[in-house]
């Protein structure tokens, strides 16, 4: 059965205010010197990272103890895979900005089911952007409705992209885009995508689960599209948890930039 919004309204309750809880936490933390250290690939690490997760994993999990857990920074566990329900967490996604002092991080957490997420939440505290959906439910920032820009082409185009691949896929297509803009955090770019104040969002570079998933929900109920490169849509809760690449915009944008980037090769 093909479950509405209705279906998952407990569990989406919790989850925002528990977010918004964990967002507190976080800016408690900002701009107050956290030790930090580096994890494995040279990404950094902080203790508000882990405070935000230990939050939401304790508080989510003895709300709903059937379900499954995959978080950045929890040690994965493979059990993960036999349940059909699973709560995707970025404690902090966008740790090196949050580090540095520059308002670009956010909390991103969902619930995956059947492998697609069918609620979320993306919550930048800096700014006070609460961005949250639930499946069949539409998206909404900070209570209002939102919706993905309507730009059909690149011409003029807001895109979030830094990757020299990216912008060479453009080049080929002889557009000039508005503005080229660079912000630390996956999730919350793609949130900005689906408030309309940029028309896209691209990365070719790998992603993992908790860096989409919540964001990918909000996008779609926006209106809009989150694939990788070559349009195929994301199965959550995979046994690698990642991602190939990210393309997200309204539908004609996000056919065009599919069609521009494969162009590259």
């Amino acid at each position: 059965m093909n479950r509405t919004s209705a279906d998952f309204s407990g569990e989406h309750a919790l989850l925002a205010s528990l977010v918004r809880e964990a967002g507190a936490l976080a800016l408690s933390y900002f701009r107050r010197g956290p030790a930090q250290w580096t994890k494995g690939g040279g990404d950094p690490v902080s203790e508000a990272d882990i405070a935000v997760d230990s939050l939401l994993r304790e508080r989510l999990l003895d709300a709903f103890p059937g379900y499954g857990w995959l978080s950045e920074e929890t040690e994965d566990d493979p059990g993960r895979l036999d349940r059909d329900r699973v709560w995707i967490v970025d404690p902090i996604d966008g740790t090196r900005a949050f580090l540095e002092g520059r308002p670009e991080f956010a909390v991103a957490a969902a619930l995956v089911a059947g492998r697609r997420p069918v609620c979320g939440c993306v919550f930048n505290p800096a700014t006070g952007e609460f961005f949250e959906a639930v499946r069949g439910g539409g998206a909404r920032l900070n209570g209002e409705t939102i919706r993905v820009a309507g730009r059909t082409g690149f011409a003029g185009a807001r895109l979030l992209a830094t990757a020299r691949t990216v912008r060479r896929a453009i080049e080929t297509a002889n557009a000039a885009p508005a503005a080229w803009d660079a912000v630390n955090s996956v999730a919350y770019r793609m949130a900005l995508v689906a408030r309309g104040r940029y028309d896209a969002t691209l990365s070719l570079g790998p992603k993992s689960d908790w860096d989409l998933a919540a964001a990918d929900l909000i996008v779609a109920e926006a209106g809009g599209l989150a694939t990788d490169r070559d349009g195929v849509a994301y199965a959550y809760n995979g046994p690698a948890a990642r991602q190939p690449s990210l393309i997200a915009a309204n539908p004609a944008l996000h056919k065009a930039l599919v069609e521009a980037v494969a162009r590259i090769g």
